[in-house]
């Protein structure tokens, strides 16, 4: 158990955007909430560079002192937290899409990192293969993006689907949700590694922040090209 009174060292890895493009971000998840609270000190007061902060929980965030949480810009269902973001610095987007709203806590994940990020993105919740005229429909406009984020449960089917529909850029996320067989992901996991779609990239189970960081490496890339 941490003491209020413990001493806790801030290593910020403020180097890290000149070396990979992507700023830090704190896994908020195991964490003691006296030291949550220290880090999201030093990040609202502006003494560092601008910090994501995911798996915060809505009971952990709770916890914090009424003037802290007013000062962080704290989204609930994807459990992320910033004080300040990066600056848009191209107009290249990112489509996020997924396959139902039991989704929505790794979809959101992801389209909250991309707004950290400074990375214009648009959701396309409930998309799923099972209706698959709600995918057709909105295919057009998931190609006007450069690149495209899926993210999907269950068998997961919504990534191959996509991924042979679209040129762009796909990486997929498989969730937690499910009943029995799904084994908390696991099943949609699979299914997204042994996809028939050339070119898939596959990230953990409910990384939506993984993601988003993948996405924003491309976009990164064509921004540094275009200039």
């Amino acid at each position: 158990m941490i003491s209020e009174n413990t001493e806790i060292g801030l290593l910020f890895d403020h180097a890290r955007p000149e070396r990979i493009g992507l700023p830090e971000a704190v896994f908020c998840q195991g964490k003691h909430i006296s030291v949550l609270e220290k880090l999201l000190r030093e990040s609202a007061a502006g003494r560092s560079r601008p910090i994501l902060f995911t798996r915060l929980a809505p009971e952990v965030f709770a916890q914090l002192p009424a003037e802290l949480q007013a000062q962080v810009n704290y989204h609930p269902l994807s459990r992320t937290a910033f004080s300040q973001s990066l600056s848009r610095r191209s107009t290249a987007r990112v489509a996020v899409v997924s396959a139902g709203s039991a989704d929505a806590f790794v979809t959101w994940e992801a389209a909250r990192t991309l707004e950290y990020l400074g990375i214009n993105y648009e959701v396309f919740e409930d998309s799923g293969v099972a209706g698959l005229w709600r995918l057709a429909t909105r295919l057009e406009e998931i190609n006007d993006h450069q690149v495209v984020i899926v993210v999907a449960g269950l068998d997961a089917a919504l990534a191959s689907v996509l991924g042979g529909l679209t040129p762009k850029p796909v990486f997929a996320v498989p969730t937690s949700v499910g009943y029995g067989q799904a084994q908390g992901g696991l099943t949609a996991l699979n299914s997204m590694l042994v996809s028939c779609s050339p070119g898939l990239g596959v990230f953990n189970i409910d990384n939506g922040y993984g993601a988003a960081c993948a996405a924003a490496r491309v976009i990164n890339l064509l921004r540094a090209e275009a200039e």
